[in-house]
């Protein structure tokens, strides 16, 4: 099996191929990409060194899947390319998520909408950490209406961001990503605004989600702030249900659906951070509640690690999937 990494120099992209090696996928070659000014150097998997392509010499290498990590433009121009020559392309970027003809997949919820598309969307990372604890609970319960908080690290915006994190901290000069400092400070901006005053982000959560849950009647509003933390995004979701329920039953659903951890014992300080869920592959449910103000409500916190589950881990999950269904031998 061929699989391309599109932006393999990248947060996203240095993750894709640690879980790579560590899921055991069939590499039987590996194409890394990335732009102009790292064609040419070498990088290191499964103990060989790969030399760096561009994205041109990739399509005619025919890959089998297409990883793809490198911004909204790079997708839409070159996703099609490589799914003209029968390639599946996974995509990490925003460019396909609500393109209707595009499955939006999270692996546990609806690998079933993929068929026999070419290009696959993966979802924003703090919905995809969302609705993985949200969609066995609409299925019990049914949702009605999401308020959402989100506490996300810098790392969502790359390494730049991290950059200026570091240097704050120092003291020392570096290039600014955010319109104020980071460091010890909350910015209630993740990505720019829209016209309706939200931040593209908070759309995201809100399209997405109706769209992975395959439900566009559940009422969405959300808030998402940049907070001084390298890696892990933390939410406070507040969640409105059609029908009642009992806490331990929330609890064990939540227990017994595969990628989540729940962390919740108050006494022990037992609940999900982001410094905990760093480097590891589940998504993270604590503080589990019931909102007293609402007759059928309830609080989640819900974290995960944004550049595994948010982003690489779901991507390699999918081929390795699609392997698994001999869509690729």
């Amino acid at each position: 099996m061929k699989i391309a990494i599109i932006g393999v120099t990248g947060l996203v992209g240095t993750e894709m191929l640690r879980l790579l090696e560590e899921f055991g996928t069939s590499v039987a070659e590996l194409i890394p990409v990335a732009s102009e000014r790292s064609v040419g150097k070498t990088i290191s998997f499964k103990g060989q060194e790969f030399t760096i392509i561009d994205i041109d010499s990739a399509i005619q290498k025919r890959p089998d899947f297409a990883l793809f990590s490198a911004g909204g433009q790079t997708s839409l121009t070159h996703a099609p390319r490589f799914a003209e020559v029968g390639t599946i392309v996974i995509d990490n970027s925003s460019a396909w998520r609500m393109h209707k003809s595009v499955p939006l997949v999270v692996t546990e919820i609806n690998l079933h909408t993929i068929g026999d598309s070419r290009i696959i969307a993966n979802p924003n990372c703090s919905t995809i950490q969302m609705v993985m604890a949200l969609a066995p609970l609409h299925k019990a319960f049914v949702i009605k209406r999401l308020v959402i908080a989100t506490y996300q690290s810098v790392s969502g915006t790359g390494k730049a961001a991290l950059d200026q994190l570091q240097s704050e901290k120092e003291g020392t000069e570096a290039q600014r990503v955010y319109p104020h400092p980071i460091e010890g400070n909350c910015i209630p901006q993740c990505d720019v605004f829209t016209d309706n005053d939200y931040t593209k982000e908070e759309m995201k959560m809100v399209n997405e989600t109706r769209k992975i849950l395959a439900d566009d009647t559940i009422r969405i509003t959300a808030t998402c702030a940049r907070v001084p933390v390298r890696i892990g995004h933390s939410e406070a979701i507040n969640i409105e249900f059609e029908r009642d329920f009992e806490i331990q039953s929330v609890k064990n659903i939540l227990k017994t659906t595969k990628g989540i951890i729940v962390m919740d014992d108050n006494q022990q300080a037992s609940y999900p951070t982001p410094l905990f869920a760093e480097g590891k592959n589940e998504v993270f449910v604590g503080r589990i509640r019931r909102d007293d103000s609402l007759p059928s409500g309830l609080n989640l916190w819900i974290v995960a690690d944004n550049l595994r589950k948010g982003a690489a881990t779901n991507a390699v999950q999918i081929v390795n999937a699609l392997v698994k269904r001999k869509v690729i031998t």
